[in-house]
């Protein structure tokens, strides 16, 4: 069995006892924005909600609730010979608080015409740099903090700029000096660096496997490259306030495939300091 770095408990699921024994351990965070992973036969199939989910050579897979995932999810796991078993999964929902921002410069609430093509093209970067797949696992290990400081933006929470509704916010913000050090949360290999982006601004990502990514943003200087493989307390970046940013912090982000997810659920308490 491989190291559980949850902080929520582990739940057993009854899935196909003649082939697992009687329970699937399934670890993780049954809650939107949480993270479960689970180890299943060699040759058995996943499915989460009728689309299928990846399992690794040795019959791991992870899978992802975003934020407003439903109250329930249907979790189906087939073994090699064909027996499948579905079982509903509870969904915890959560409350979200609601941010008002103000003094952010208006031309980055409303964009101009004349920059439209650019957020394109940089959601498109992305995007892509998010669906590469790769058999990496190493998001098993229990992860670090890649800086510490105050917290001063969650997950899931509505920020309203100037007046005007903007998308629900997907990482969690750490508060730091322009400058500070930025470490890698966990072993990866980095999928996209890109010093500038509209709203962004400096923009890392890492693939830690599996479809499971770190993004990094309102970056002022990023220290490794594409194609880099990174280690857990790497620098990798400095702390900045490019892009749609009011002040110097880190926007630490992490998915699964398309599904934004909560660091928190993941990481645990931050230490003290």
């Amino acid at each position: 069995m491989m190291k559980k770095w949850f902080a929520a408990s582990v739940l057993s699921l009854a899935l196909v006892p003649m082939s697992y024994g009687g329970e699937l351990e399934l670890n993780g965070s049954l809650e939107q924005g949480g993270l479960i992973w689970a180890t299943v036969e060699l040759g058995s199939t996943v499915s989460l909600d009728g689309k299928s989910v990846p399992v690794a050579d040795n019959g791991l897979f992870v899978a992802g609730f975003d934020r407003d995932a439903k109250p329930s999810a249907a979790l189906k796991v087939c073994n090699p010979a064909g027996a499948c078993e579905n079982q509903a999964l509870s969904i915890a929902q959560r409350s979200y608080d609601i941010q008002r921002v103000n003094g952010v410069p208006q031309q980055t609430v409303t964009p101009p015409a004349s920059v439209l093509e650019r957020i394109r093209r940089e959601g498109a970067l992305v995007s892509a740099a998010r669906s590469q797949f790769s058999t990496r696992q190493d998001f098993v290990k229990e992860f670090a903090w890649p800086l510490l400081g105050p917290i001063t933006g969650v997950f899931g929470s509505q920020r309203v700029y100037n007046g005007s509704p903007g998308r629900p916010h997907y990482g969690l913000d750490i508060a730091a000096p322009t400058g500070t050090r930025v470490s890698a949360p966990i072993d990866g290999v980095v999928t996209l660096a890109y010093p500038d982006m509209f709203y962004s601004g400096g923009t890392l990502i890492i693939d830690h496997g599996l479809g499971v990514s770190s993004t990094f943003i309102h970056l002022s200087k990023i220290l490794v490259e594409e194609g880099q493989v990174v280690q857990q307390g790497d620098a990798i970046a400095e702390v900045g306030a490019t892009g749609r940013a009011t002040g110097p912090h880190l926007d630490w982000r992490i998915n699964w495939a398309d599904r934004r997810l909560d660091p928190a659920l993941i990481i645990g308490p931050m230490p003290q300091q």
